[in-house]
């Protein structure tokens, strides 16, 4: 029985994209549509029976399909692991996921290639769900590797375009550098201990006494690398920005609620690994919280919407490798689920603007649309109270649980973390006001189109609303019902104790004052004083800097970039063209000598008997003189 529907709980959306890959274009928009939606939603109800029975099982469901490697003593079993983690995170992949792709019903009607939109959508569900369910690390690559190819095929989505070709590119690249690092920390963590698989690798590693210290950390420190480049970290984060090219239901899905996600899940399955090496944890907390710092300073000046998006979600994605950092597993996990909630509300808003001002991005030309479009304001304006950290929305219970993990741990990083919390704050509420208030900046052809978003955009944005308001509940300070579910999982929760005290009231008054002051900022600049950047406005000194990104990219490409196509272009153009003609020149030796010896096949009796009889006393010869 479990196995049945653990099947189609994978297969459903795999099944959607077949269907809409070889019938989607004849079955029209709308069927292409919600065929797509409707596999998603099939999985979703899979994982709910899942959900609701793991509390009668807390060892979890372990499903075995088949055998798949078997070399000596090392054997890997192709199957799926059921456990509270996995189920957690499925029900907000295939949630949102089924959330986004009825809302890609009404956003993606005008496009031609609908069909080849929702299949692309389905084949990302499909390997998501591989990735999470995946009782091994080898099965997970798979997922692993299939996010990042659908991740490529979405955002080069609309591949007419140069520059989204190239952003495609780019994430694909970025992603490979870490799937390298990812793939050596799987080769050496089955030499240490002949296995990947999740469950007999716990055992291994908690139960070996003789364990190799230095390789276990070198192993740790290289899946660490891989979850880097998949969720956007220093210094393999700038390919999240650029992701932006692709249609907004990509942003939401992928670089939002999921793929984004999925090194955060990684190296909570492994937490056992990550334990026993510190010092790769210390690593991961820095590099989470300069990563954080230093996305929200980029946000504070980008223009385009979904840009500054982009940037909150690099930076929330820090606070979660901060806490990964610090060993509060739960807590980069209750932050990855209110985050899905607002950062998904949020780029399905910004879609819903981009909609209504038929393709603009840029914050500089919208302004007043809240009369217009009051709904996804007021959506929008919930989530963003939520990422800003208000009190009672999600995003404050989640934000403050890392806050105070960091001051327990490391002080100075919660200084940095908490700088950065009050910069998500200031431009957060600094698109709000652009987006929303004052007088609309647009094209006065924009201007008289203004309208709502059709239902199908807006129902969506307003259950993700609801989830950004109520989604803290599940991990209340002394009444925790996430730490509860996750024990099996994580085992240390099971004595942890959850009260607040004297500090911790301080600290969560501290980060309350800053995020309102960061928001009293923004007002301050963008209401009271009306200050609106304008297009032809020079910017000059640090905020050149911010508005450049650092120069970060610059960077890249003048030192890696440049020369490996300096290096190509040599090989192509120098040592391509030589071993061509060494190659050719074997031919036309080859070819010539052919020519010549054709000549002797005349059909002359008397020359073959000359050959023959020249032959004959050249082999005599030698036995003489062999003698």
């Amino acid at each position: 029985m479990n196995t049945n529907i653990a099947l189609v709980l994978v297969l459903a959306p795999f099944l959607g994209f077949l269907i809409n890959v070889f019938f989607g274009k004849s079955l029209g928009k709308w069927l292409s549509g919600i065929i797509g939606t409707f596999s998603v939603v099939v999985s979703f109800i899979a994982t709910a029976y899942f959900f609701s029975g793991i509390s009668a099982q807390p060892e979890g469901i372990h499903i075995s399909l088949f055998d798949w490697i078997q070399i000596s003593n090392f054997n890997v079993d192709f199957g799926f692991q059921l456990d509270q983690l996995s189920i957690l995170w499925l029900l907000f992949v295939t949630g949102i996921g089924s959330l986004i792709h009825l809302y890609s019903i009404s956003y993606m009607h005008d496009d031609e290639n609908m069909h080849q939109f929702f299949a692309y959508l389905n084949l990302f569900i499909f390997f998501m769900i591989t990735l999470v369910i995946g009782s091994n690390l080898l099965v997970m690559f798979i997922g692993w590797e299939g996010v990042g190819l659908c991740s490529y095929l979405l955002i080069g989505f609309w591949h007419k375009n140069q520059e989204y070709n190239d952003a495609a590119k780019k994430a694909f690249i970025m992603n490979r550098i870490g799937d390298l690092g990812l793939l050596v920390g799987i080769f050496i963590l089955g030499n240490l201990f002949s296995t990947v698989d999740f469950t007999t690798l716990k055992t291994a590693i908690t139960t070996a006494p003789d364990y190799n210290d230095f390789w276990v950390a070198v192993a740790a420190l290289a899946l660490f690398i891989g979850a880097c480049g998949k969720s956007a970290q220093i210094p393999l984060y700038t390919w999240l920005p650029d992701a932006m090219a692709g249609p907004t239901p990509v942003s939401a899905l992928i670089h939002a609620a999921t793929m984004v996600t999925a090194g955060i899940f990684m190296i909570t399955r492994l937490n056992f690994l990550f334990d026993l090496t510190p010092s790769v944890q210390s690593i991961i907390a820095i590099v989470g919280a300069v990563t954080a710092l230093v996305a929200a300073t980029i946000g504070l000046v980008q223009n385009d919407i979904k840009k500054v998006l982009a940037y909150s979600t690099v930076s929330q994605l820090g606070l979660m490798f901060l806490a990964l950092g610090l060993g509060a597993y739960e807590v980069a996990v209750f932050h990855v689920i209110t985050h899905a909630f607002f950062k998904a509300c949020l780029f399905l808003g910004s879609g819903s603007v981009i909609h209504a001002l038929h393709g603009e991005q840029d914050m500089r030309n919208m302004g007043g649309l809240k009369k217009a479009m009051p709904i996804t304001f007021v959506t929008m304006l919930v989530a963003s109270l939520a990422i800003s950290g208000v009190p009672l929305f999600s995003g404050f219970f989640s934000k403050d649980e890392v806050l105070l993990v960091a001051f327990h741990h490391n002080i100075p990083l919660w200084i940095v973390a908490s700088i950065a919390s009050i910069m998500t704050a200031f431009y957060m509420f600094r698109l709000m006001f652009l987006t929303f208030f004052q007088e609309f900046r647009g094209t006065s052809a924009q201007k008289h189109h203004l309208h709502e978003s059709p239902s199908l955009i807006t129902i969506p944005l307003i259950v993700l609303a609801i989830l950004a308001t109520i989604g803290g509940l599940i991990s209340l300070p002394g009444n925790s019902w996430l730490n509860g579910y996750l024990t099996p999982v994580l085992p240390k929760l099971a004595n942890a104790e959850h009260h607040l005290g004297t500090t911790e009231y301080i600290l969560m008054a501290i980060a309350v004052i800053g995020g309102l002051v960061g928001i009293g900022i923004a007002y301050a600049k963008y209401i009271k004083q009306n200050t609106v950047p304008t297009e032809d406005a020079e910017i000059t000194g640090f905020s050149k800097v911010l508005y450049n990104k650092y120069y970060v990219d610059e960077f890249y490409e003048a030192i890696f970039v440049k020369p490996i196509n300096v290096l190509s272009r040599f090989f192509r153009d120098t040592i391509e063209t030589a071993l061509s003609a060494l190659v050719f020149g074997f031919g036309k030796v080859t070819n010539e000598i052919s020519y010549q010896g054709k000549k002797i096949q005349n059909g002359s009796i008397g020359l073959y008997l000359f050959v023959f009889v020249l032959g004959l006393c050249a082999i005599v010869s030698y036995l003489f003189l062999a003698q």
